[in-house]
């Protein structure tokens, strides 16, 4: 059985402003094996990047609130931890690539001064010219010349300027690595680039990863283990295999209709019809019976749990308990 490097068990995490309670997260749990790279997928607003917060405990509180559940990184509880003991495993033992690059790193530190701060802040025994030499090696991993350690970000390129987020990210050589939709600020070709790049440096560091995205392509090319994410609970989970051969729930099932087919060039996209639910007034029962083409009555009398049908593939759907279900959706 594969050691788990991170797990969350029953993450609840809400907004509480004077407008209501945002319902973010709702109840998930997830497991990230060692040497695998799990894919969380899901509409803006589906409670990704709060799920990716709470890992490192960054949730701005207030208002948002971590209500209950339970994070552990390699067996160390995240939430239980004080706060100078969080400083010493930030970036040492989880790191987080953002989607932005150019609001992440600091304008007025060149990308060498950034990348040796960190290594500077978790290795107390390195000298200064230590961390400079670990930046300057930090750059080449990642592909990019280190004499341009002395620039500053606004000199660098979009897929530059990721490149050395992701190396500042990897100087510590982090147990887990979060990358919060990498790619989304990039055109496709550096995209490619930046993909391949951390692949091959997961492989060499090895490292394990949260891959946050709402790109399907994305998560083929990458993930080993994907999580579908809707209205702040996980719909379905499974291998990349399974999720997207053997496609159980109706919104995953939507999000890979709604994809273009190169193959089929003059079909019709069909979307997912409606609006995500607003998080202060979540739907009661299935958070997706107001938009699931499948709906049934008892979908709308309360949240379907996540089951496992075969082969540590889960869904959360009550239908699948109806044999007129599964005809309907054959048919």
């Amino acid at each position: 059985m594969t050691e788990n490097i991170l797990e969350i068990k029953d993450l609840v995490v809400h907004y509480e402003t004077d407008d209501g309670v945002v319902y973010a997260v709702n109840g998930i749990s997830l497991a990230i094996g060692k040497g695998q790279t799990l894919g969380l997928v899901g509409e803006t607003g589906a409670g990704k990047t709060t799920t990716a917060l709470s890992i490192l405990n960054l949730v701005p509180n207030p208002p948002g609130v971590i209500k209950s559940g339970e994070i552990l990184l390699d067996n160390i509880n995240m939430l239980s931890l004080p706060a100078r003991e969080l400083q010493n495993v930030r970036g040492k033992d989880v790191a987080m690539i953002f989607q932005d690059p150019m609001t992440a790193l600091n304008p007025v530190m060149t990308i060498g001064e950034q990348i040796a701060e960190s290594v500077m802040l978790h290795h107390k025994d390195f000298s200064k010219e230590d961390c400079i030499e670990r930046a300057k090696e930090m750059l080449r991993q990642v592909g990019i010349d280190d004499s341009r350690a002395a620039d500053y970000p606004h000199q660098l390129s979009g897929g530059m300027r990721q490149r050395v987020v992701i190396a500042i990210a990897l100087a510590c050589n982090p147990k887990l690595l979060i990358a919060d939709e990498p790619t989304t600020a990039l055109d496709v070709t550096i995209q490619a680039q930046v993909l391949a790049l951390m692949k091959q440096l997961k492989q060499e560091f090895n490292t394990v990863m949260l891959l946050i995205t709402h790109d399907l392509g994305v998560v083929a090319e990458v993930c080993d283990e994907v999580a579908v994410m809707y209205a702040g609970h996980i719909v379905e989970k499974g291998s990349a295999y399974d999720v997207f051969n053997h496609t159980l729930h109706p919104y995953t099932e939507g999000l890979f209709n709604s994809l273009p087919n190169l193959r089929e060039r003059g079909e019709e996209l069909v979307p997912i019809k409606g609006m995500m639910p607003d998080p202060m007034q979540l739907p009661t029962g299935c958070v997706f019976a107001p938009r699931c083409p499948y709906v049934m009555d008892k979908c709308r009398l309360g949240q379907p749990e996540l089951k496992d049908h075969g082969q540590s593939h889960f869904v959360a759907c009550i239908a699948y308990d109806s044999e007129d279900f599964k005809l309907r959706r054959n048919s």
